[in-house]
Protein backbone atom coordinates (compact mmCIF):
# COMPACT_ATOMS: atom_id res chain seq x y z
CA UNK A 1 0.00 0.00 0.00
CA UNK A 2 1.30 3.45 -0.87
CA UNK A 3 1.73 5.82 1.71
CA UNK A 4 2.26 9.38 1.18
CA UNK A 5 5.09 11.56 2.62
CA UNK A 6 4.58 14.02 5.43
CA UNK A 7 4.69 18.03 3.83
CA UNK A 8 7.35 20.08 4.65
CA UNK A 9 6.64 22.91 6.91
CA UNK A 10 6.92 26.07 4.78
CA UNK A 11 9.95 27.88 5.97
CA UNK A 12 9.00 31.27 7.75
CA UNK A 13 10.60 33.43 4.87
CA UNK A 14 8.59 31.88 2.52
CA UNK A 15 6.00 32.66 4.43
CA UNK A 16 6.54 35.97 4.91
CA UNK A 17 7.31 36.34 0.64
CA UNK A 18 3.96 35.07 0.41
CA UNK A 19 2.16 36.96 2.65
CA UNK A 20 3.92 40.74 1.40
CA UNK A 21 3.39 39.87 -2.26
CA UNK A 22 -0.47 39.11 -1.06
CA UNK A 23 -0.33 42.34 0.90
CA UNK A 24 1.12 44.23 -2.14
CA UNK A 25 -1.49 43.08 -4.71
CA UNK A 26 -4.31 44.15 -2.22
CA UNK A 27 -2.42 47.34 -1.86
CA UNK A 28 -2.40 47.66 -5.60
CA UNK A 29 -5.79 46.78 -6.21
CA UNK A 30 -7.02 49.59 -3.45
CA UNK A 31 -4.66 51.83 -4.84
CA UNK A 32 -5.57 51.56 -8.15
CA UNK A 33 -9.41 50.65 -8.20
CA UNK A 34 -10.39 53.11 -5.40
CA UNK A 35 -12.69 55.49 -6.74
CA UNK A 36 -14.00 57.56 -3.84
CA UNK A 37 -13.56 61.19 -3.54
CA UNK A 38 -11.26 63.14 -1.07
CA UNK A 39 -13.33 63.65 1.42
CA UNK A 40 -14.24 67.44 2.89
CA UNK A 41 -11.98 66.83 5.97
CA UNK A 42 -9.24 66.01 3.99
CA UNK A 43 -9.52 69.44 1.49
CA UNK A 44 -6.25 70.71 3.05
CA UNK A 45 -4.13 68.56 0.62
CA UNK A 46 -6.42 69.84 -2.68
CA UNK A 47 -4.77 73.20 -2.39
CA UNK A 48 -1.39 72.13 -2.99
CA UNK A 49 0.11 72.78 -6.20
CA UNK A 50 0.90 69.77 -8.14
CA UNK A 51 4.52 69.26 -9.89
CA UNK A 52 3.82 69.37 -13.55
CA UNK A 53 0.48 70.56 -13.38
CA UNK A 54 1.00 74.11 -12.76
CA UNK A 55 -1.12 76.93 -13.75
CA UNK A 56 0.86 78.28 -16.68
CA UNK A 57 0.67 74.38 -18.19
CA UNK A 58 -3.11 74.30 -17.63
CA UNK A 59 -3.66 77.95 -19.01
CA UNK A 60 -1.07 76.46 -22.22
CA UNK A 61 -3.44 73.19 -22.74
CA UNK A 62 -6.68 74.53 -21.43
CA UNK A 63 -6.26 78.28 -23.37
CA UNK A 64 -9.17 80.07 -21.60
CA UNK A 65 -10.41 83.03 -23.51
CA UNK A 66 -13.05 85.91 -22.42
CA UNK A 67 -16.74 85.10 -23.19
CA UNK A 68 -16.59 81.29 -23.37
CA UNK A 69 -18.35 79.19 -20.60
CA UNK A 70 -16.40 75.61 -19.52
CA UNK A 71 -17.06 73.44 -16.82
CA UNK A 72 -15.24 71.54 -14.49
CA UNK A 73 -15.72 68.04 -13.15
CA UNK A 74 -14.46 67.73 -9.43
CA UNK A 75 -13.46 71.47 -8.06
CA UNK A 76 -12.22 70.44 -5.08
CA UNK A 77 -11.68 73.52 -2.99
CA UNK A 78 -11.51 76.00 -6.10
CA UNK A 79 -7.49 75.61 -7.06
CA UNK A 80 -8.28 75.47 -10.93
CA UNK A 81 -11.80 77.39 -10.60
CA UNK A 82 -10.20 80.62 -8.90
CA UNK A 83 -7.49 80.65 -11.86
CA UNK A 84 -9.48 79.93 -14.48
CA UNK A 85 -12.77 81.68 -13.95
CA UNK A 86 -11.33 85.63 -13.93
CA UNK A 87 -9.52 84.60 -17.31
CA UNK A 88 -13.47 84.40 -18.83
CA UNK A 89 -14.28 87.85 -18.47
CA UNK A 90 -17.57 89.49 -17.24
CA UNK A 91 -19.60 87.62 -20.17
CA UNK A 92 -18.17 84.04 -19.90
CA UNK A 93 -18.79 81.63 -17.43
CA UNK A 94 -17.71 78.69 -15.12
CA UNK A 95 -19.93 76.18 -14.04
CA UNK A 96 -18.54 73.66 -11.64
CA UNK A 97 -19.91 70.25 -10.87
CA UNK A 98 -19.14 67.86 -8.14
CA UNK A 99 -20.81 65.63 -5.58
CA UNK A 100 -19.99 66.39 -3.02
CA UNK A 101 -21.70 69.83 -1.54
CA UNK A 102 -19.14 71.17 0.85
CA UNK A 103 -16.81 71.06 -1.96
CA UNK A 104 -19.10 73.32 -3.80
CA UNK A 105 -20.25 75.77 -0.75
CA UNK A 106 -15.78 75.89 -0.15
CA UNK A 107 -15.53 76.58 -3.71
CA UNK A 108 -18.45 79.79 -3.67
CA UNK A 109 -17.00 81.28 -0.68
CA UNK A 110 -13.79 81.66 -1.99
CA UNK A 111 -15.16 82.80 -4.86
CA UNK A 112 -16.72 85.38 -2.96
CA UNK A 113 -13.98 86.23 -1.36
CA UNK A 114 -11.86 87.00 -4.08
CA UNK A 115 -14.68 88.74 -6.03
CA UNK A 116 -15.28 86.15 -8.83
CA UNK A 117 -18.67 86.29 -9.38
CA UNK A 118 -19.14 84.08 -12.94
CA UNK A 119 -18.72 80.67 -11.06
CA UNK A 120 -21.67 78.39 -10.95
CA UNK A 121 -22.35 75.59 -8.84
CA UNK A 122 -24.19 72.41 -9.22
CA UNK A 123 -24.15 68.66 -7.15
CA UNK A 124 -24.32 66.11 -9.97
CA UNK A 125 -23.04 62.66 -10.68
CA UNK A 126 -20.59 63.58 -13.98
CA UNK A 127 -21.57 60.04 -15.33
CA UNK A 128 -25.17 62.32 -15.83
CA UNK A 129 -24.19 65.69 -16.80
CA UNK A 130 -27.19 67.65 -16.28
CA UNK A 131 -26.95 70.04 -19.11
CA UNK A 132 -27.62 69.98 -22.92
CA UNK A 133 -26.11 68.96 -25.59
CA UNK A 134 -23.07 71.23 -27.04
CA UNK A 135 -23.33 73.86 -24.13
CA UNK A 136 -19.37 73.96 -23.37
CA UNK A 137 -16.74 75.51 -25.41
CA UNK A 138 -14.39 73.33 -23.15
CA UNK A 139 -14.82 71.21 -20.21
CA UNK A 140 -11.91 70.39 -17.54
CA UNK A 141 -10.83 68.14 -15.27
CA UNK A 142 -7.73 68.13 -12.91
CA UNK A 143 -6.92 64.58 -10.79
CA UNK A 144 -10.63 63.98 -11.00
CA UNK A 145 -11.59 61.57 -13.24
CA UNK A 146 -9.92 58.74 -11.50
CA UNK A 147 -12.40 59.39 -8.49
CA UNK A 148 -14.97 58.32 -9.91
CA UNK A 149 -16.42 54.92 -10.87
CA UNK A 150 -16.71 54.60 -14.65
CA UNK A 151 -14.63 57.40 -15.82
CA UNK A 152 -15.64 56.19 -19.67
CA UNK A 153 -19.09 57.24 -18.79
CA UNK A 154 -17.45 60.49 -18.12
CA UNK A 155 -15.80 61.09 -20.67
CA UNK A 156 -18.54 60.25 -23.17
CA UNK A 157 -20.88 62.83 -21.37
CA UNK A 158 -17.91 65.24 -21.55
CA UNK A 159 -17.97 64.49 -25.36
CA UNK A 160 -21.76 65.17 -25.66
CA UNK A 161 -21.91 68.72 -23.83
CA UNK A 162 -18.58 69.91 -25.77
CA UNK A 163 -19.49 72.56 -28.54
CA UNK A 164 -18.58 71.62 -32.38
CA UNK A 165 -15.00 72.23 -32.04
CA UNK A 166 -14.58 72.44 -28.23
CA UNK A 167 -11.97 70.85 -25.82
CA UNK A 168 -12.00 68.53 -23.46
CA UNK A 169 -8.97 68.94 -20.54
CA UNK A 170 -7.56 66.16 -18.37
CA UNK A 171 -4.83 66.55 -15.47
CA UNK A 172 -3.63 63.35 -13.49
CA UNK A 173 -1.39 63.00 -10.66
CA UNK A 174 0.00 59.81 -9.49
CA UNK A 175 -2.08 58.87 -6.45
CA UNK A 176 -4.76 56.21 -5.50
CA UNK A 177 -6.98 58.02 -8.24
CA UNK A 178 -4.47 58.60 -11.04
CA UNK A 179 -5.47 57.20 -14.97
CA UNK A 180 -2.62 56.19 -16.64
CA UNK A 181 -2.07 57.86 -19.61
CA UNK A 182 -2.41 54.88 -22.05
CA UNK A 183 -5.72 54.00 -20.61
CA UNK A 184 -7.30 57.74 -20.60
CA UNK A 185 -6.27 57.64 -24.25
CA UNK A 186 -8.06 54.48 -24.73
CA UNK A 187 -11.11 55.74 -23.09
CA UNK A 188 -10.91 58.94 -24.95
CA UNK A 189 -11.08 57.29 -28.53
CA UNK A 190 -13.97 55.06 -27.44
CA UNK A 191 -15.78 58.39 -26.41
CA UNK A 192 -15.37 59.87 -29.67
CA UNK A 193 -12.37 62.07 -28.39
CA UNK A 194 -9.00 62.85 -30.61
CA UNK A 195 -5.47 63.80 -28.54
CA UNK A 196 -4.88 66.94 -29.35
CA UNK A 197 -1.96 67.52 -27.04
CA UNK A 198 -0.26 66.14 -24.49
CA UNK A 199 2.51 67.93 -21.62
CA UNK A 200 4.18 66.36 -18.98
CA UNK A 201 5.35 63.08 -17.94
CA UNK A 202 3.35 59.60 -17.38
CA UNK A 203 2.98 60.15 -13.67
CA UNK A 204 2.49 64.31 -13.71
CA UNK A 205 0.39 65.30 -17.44
CA UNK A 206 -2.16 67.20 -19.05
CA UNK A 207 -4.04 66.13 -22.05
CA UNK A 208 -6.14 68.19 -24.56
CA UNK A 209 -8.61 66.21 -26.78
CA UNK A 210 -11.33 67.31 -29.18
CA UNK A 211 -14.47 65.75 -30.38
CA UNK A 212 -13.69 63.69 -33.40
CA UNK A 213 -14.88 64.75 -36.62
CA UNK A 214 -17.99 62.64 -36.77
CA UNK A 215 -19.30 63.63 -33.66
CA UNK A 216 -18.78 67.41 -34.12
CA UNK A 217 -21.82 67.94 -36.33
CA UNK A 218 -24.96 66.43 -33.93
CA UNK A 219 -22.82 69.27 -31.48
CA UNK A 220 -23.35 72.05 -33.79
CA UNK A 221 -27.17 70.56 -34.76
CA UNK A 222 -27.76 70.92 -31.00
CA UNK A 223 -26.59 74.38 -30.37
CA UNK A 224 -28.42 75.60 -33.58
CA UNK A 225 -31.91 74.18 -32.49
CA UNK A 226 -32.23 75.93 -29.04
CA UNK A 227 -30.82 79.08 -30.76
CA UNK A 228 -28.07 78.87 -27.90
CA UNK A 229 -24.96 80.50 -29.64
CA UNK A 230 -24.90 84.36 -28.69
CA UNK A 231 -23.65 87.38 -31.29
CA UNK A 232 -20.00 87.28 -30.43
CA UNK A 233 -20.32 83.10 -31.55
CA UNK A 234 -19.95 81.97 -27.88
CA UNK A 235 -22.81 80.33 -26.30
CA UNK A 236 -25.76 82.89 -24.99
CA UNK A 237 -25.22 83.06 -21.15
Amino acid sequence: MATTAPLAPIPARTRWAVAAGVGAALAAAWWLGDTAPYPYAQRGILDVPLPFLTADRMDAVLQPRPGERMLEIGPGTGLQSLHVAPQLGPEGRLDVLDVQQEMLDHVMCRAERDGVATIRPTRSDARELPYEDGTFDAVYAVTALGEIPEPERVLREAARVLASGGRLVVGEFFDRHWIPFGRLHRLADAAGLHLTERRGPSLAYLARFRPCAAHAPGHQRGRLARGDRGTNGHPAR
